[in-house]
C-alpha cells in the first residue's frame, strides 16, 4: 500500500488556470458562458445596490419630515394658556372623571392632571427627567403654588406605586385635584 501524497503543484496549477479563465477547458466553452453570466450578475447587483441606496436616502428624508410634522402637531396647545373664556378640554375631561363615584376614575383624573402638570412645567422651562426633578428645580418666588404641586404629585405617586391598594377617599381626590387646579390657574393654563 502506497502512502497518501498531496500534489500541491496540481492544485496551484488548477487555481492558476481558473483565475486565467481557462478552468476546466477553454474560455469558449461552458466557463466562458459562466464568466459572461457572472459579469451581468455583478452589473445587476450594482444597479440594485444603487436603487436600494436611493430608497434608503429617500425614506430617511421622508421620516425626518414626518417627525417634524408630528412634533409640530403634538406640541401645539389645545387651548393656549393665556386664552380666557376658552376652557381647556383636558381639564374638562379631568373634571368629568371627578364627577363619577368610582375611585378608579378619580385615580385616572389625578394621573391625567399630573400629566398635564408635567406638560405645563416643560412649557415653562423647568428641566428634569421627571416631575419631581422639575419641581426641585423650581424657585419658590416664581412658583407660589409649589407646595400644592408637590402635595398633589405625592398623591399621584402613591396611586402609581400602590395602584388599587391605595385607599383614595373622595375627599382626598377632590383636595388633590383642587391643588392641581391652583397650580394651573397660577400659570394661566385654565
Amino acid at each position: 500500500m502506497q502512502p497518501f501524497q498531496l500534489n500541491v503543484e496540481y492544485w496551484y496549477r488548477l487555481l492558476y488556470e481558473c483565475l486565467r479563465g481557462t478552468c476546466y477547458g477553454s474560455a469558449d466553452t461552458f466557463t466562458g458562458l459562466l464568466m459572461r453570466l457572472w459579469f451581468w450578475i455583478v452589473i445587476v447587483g450594482y444597479l440594485l445596490s444603487l436603487i436600494g441606496l436611493f430608497v434608503i436616502v429617500y425614506a430617511t428624508m421622508r421620516l425626518f419630515e414626518l417627525r417634524k410634522r408630528e412634533e409640530a402637531y403634538y406640541t401645539e396647545l389645545i387651548a393656549p394658556p393665556g386664552a380666557r373664556g376658552a376652557e381647556n378640554p383636558r381639564w374638562q375631561h379631568i373634571q368629568s372623571l371627578m364627577e363619577s363615584s368610582d375611585p378608579s376614575r378619580w385615580r385616572e383624573a389625578i394621573t391625567e392632571a399630573d400629566i398635564m402638570l408635567d406638560d405645563l412645567l416643560t412649557r415653562k422651562g423647568y428641566t428634569g427627567a421627571s416631575i419631581g426633578e422639575k419641581l426641585k428645580s423650581a424657585v419658590r418666588s416664581e412658583f407660589r403654588t409649589l407646595d400644592d404641586a408637590w402635595e398633589a404629585h405625592k398623591v399621584r405617586n402613591q396611586i402609581a406605586h400602590e395602584g388599587s391598594a391605595f385607599d383614595l377617599s373622595e375627599n382626598l381626590a377632590r383636595r388633590t385635584i383642587a391643588r392641581y387646579e391652583n397650580v394651573f390657574r397660577e400659570f394661566d393654563a385654565l
